[in-house]
């Protein structure tokens, strides 16, 4: 049970703290950005629903969404890992989003949207991108869920 509400805590905030950037802190989110939410948006209602399946004695249903959870952040963690190698120039990215492409005028119909690319960090806390701290605290949350599907009660 305690597994669950520390998921459901620091999802919720992590994900609320991404919307806060992109909304307020006028940070766009590129396409790898967006995939990367997607865990999030299962994991905290997922997790909080695991809270109360486990609050009210079914701990084998609440242990197999944990364990879905886990998974979701596990597979977050490989592609926070891969966009933030992206960033640092170690492996090439999507072509959509990182300058691989050639776009020529009428095209798509776009005329003033940006393209929001996928190699460029717009920003770096501690040397970590948005990519980077996602995949840490992916990582983190897919530890937390396995630790509570793993317990017995």
């Amino acid at each position: 049970m305690a597994a669950s509400a520390i998921v459901f805590v620091i999802a919720a905030a992590t994900i609320l703290a991404a919307l806060g950037f992109e909304h307020i802190g006028g940070y766009a989110p590129c396409p790898l950005c967006l995939d990367e939410r997607l865990a999030y948006y299962f994991g905290v209602p997922a997790s909080a629903l695991a809270f109360l399946l486990a609050r009210n004695h079914a701990t084998g249903p609440a242990r197999i969404l944990l364990l879905l959870v886990a998974l979701a952040f596990l597979a977050n963690t490989v592609g926070g890992v891969y966009h933030s190698g992206i960033e640092w120039k170690w492996w090439p990215g999507p072509t959509a989003c990182s300058g691989g492409f050639d776009l020529k005028w009428g095209e798509g119909g776009i005329v003033d949207t940006p393209i929001i690319r996928c190699d460029e960090a717009s920003w770096r806390f501690l040397w970590l991108s948005f990519a980077g701290w996602n995949a840490l605290i992916s990582a983190f949350l897919a530890v937390v869920a396995a630790w509570g599907a793993a317990q017995k009660r």
